[in-house]
């Protein structure tokens, strides 16, 4: 791939080089598979920890690659360009593995970091829901030693394929807590309860096993405890991260345009180049300022949202020309451009905030 030949650190050079030709030989051909058999993911999964890409965001001291964000960015990209479901399900491991890394808890990095970095333990996310305003989906009340969590998690990736996840919580105070629970239906002995409903229904990846939690009195200690946040902290977050889950969409974008220019080698027609060179090249440009943007951090939120935004439409209209160019075949459940346009579903709402919401719909209107 281009963008990786011009990537100028040598270490990095060989990382994506690996990636890349892990995901070309192994995932591609079963993309579809991977998309709709939760079995099939998980030995794409395996494939990942093997090569040890399941910690790019977990330190060199404990274990990690520790890649700049510009690395992984192009990781992401790469990703979800062969398989949407195995892009999103290892975001949510990477993710926590970063989470933990920032903790202040020494044990639980010790614990954890070694063993997240190679696979051995996978953990996913569930806080999405601490992002909304009003009465807190999730409540964490202080007791002796610990917390008390009582609540609904929406949504939590990877039943069945991970082992455990980082919950995030609201304090009466409106600070947040995150921490550690089983992603297992699980009583403990003082009568806490967490359970699972089954895997969603969903349009897209449900391979990755998505499911809602629900935690009745369930005691957090506080050696299990990630971190405390200020209230609000998670939008700051977001804020900070606009631009990751942008090239997850990036990457959504050029799978559509692998089959635009499938299209065009097969079918002859000009107009097909022509439609691949005019959206390739606004995929170019879109990626080149999103990677500025990611090395030099100085940008401003409006600036980074116009970039999230502009690569989340760009995957909508890549992906919507990868069904124009595949026909009525594009109605198959298993086909290529079917598969990628539920993508680009998943990735226009991944991580949305109003801003991003407000953003995406100006670009349409």
């Amino acid at each position: 791939m281009q963008v990786i030949k011009r990537y100028p650190d040598n270490e990095h050079q060989t990382l994506l080089e690996t990636a890349e030709s892990y995901l070309r030989e192994s995932v591609a051909p079963l993309a579809s598979e991977i998309d709709s058999a939760p079995e099939v993911l998980r030995e794409a999964l395996k494939g990942m920890s093997v090569r040890t890409l399941l910690g790019l965001r977990i330190p060199k001291s404990w274990g990690g690659l520790e890649v700049s964000s510009t690395t992984f960015g192009y990781f992401q990209q790469l990703l979800a360009r062969y398989s949407g479901a195995l892009a999103f399900l290892q975001m949510q491991h990477q993710s926590a593995g970063a989470m933990i890394a920032y903790s202040e808890n020494e044990s639980l990095k010790h614990q954890y970091l070694p063993k997240l970095a190679k696979g051995q333990v996978l953990v996913g996310i569930g806080f999405s829901q601490v992002r909304r305003t009003g009465n807190p989906p999730v409540k964490a009340i202080p007791v002796d030693g610990g917390y008390h969590i009582n609540g609904k998690v929406p949504w939590v990736t990877g039943f069945s394929l991970f082992q455990e996840f980082v919950i995030g919580a609201v304090l009466p105070d409106g600070r947040e807590v995150y921490g550690m629970v089983p992603l297992t239906p699980t009583c403990q002995d003082g009568g806490g309860t967490i359970t699972f409903s089954k895997p969603m229904a969903l349009a897209a990846m449900e391979s990755t096993n998505t499911v809602s939690a629900t935690l009745t009195d369930w005691f957090l200690p506080e050696e299990r405890v990630v971190s405390i946040a200020k209230a609000g902290a998670i939008h700051e977050n977001d804020q900070k991260k606009l631009l990751s889950a942008g090239f997850l969409a990036l990457g959504c974008a050029q799978a559509g345009l692998d089959i635009v220019e499938a299209a065009a080698k097969t079918k002859q027609l000009d107009f097909l180049y022509n439609t691949f060179e005019s959206l390739h090249g606004e995929f170019t440009r879109c990626q080149t300022a999103m990677i500025q943007a990611a090395q030099a951090n100085s940008q401003t939120f409006q600036q980074r949202l116009q970039l999230r935004t502009w690569a989340i439409n760009l995957a909508g209209r890549c992906a919507q020309a990868g069904v124009t160019v595949s026909s009525g075949a594009a109605n198959y459940k298993h086909h290529a451009a079917q598969r990628v346009y539920r993508e680009a579903l998943v990735f226009t709402v991944s991580g949305q905030s109003t801003a991003i919401m407000e953003g995406t719909l100006a670009r349409l209107v």
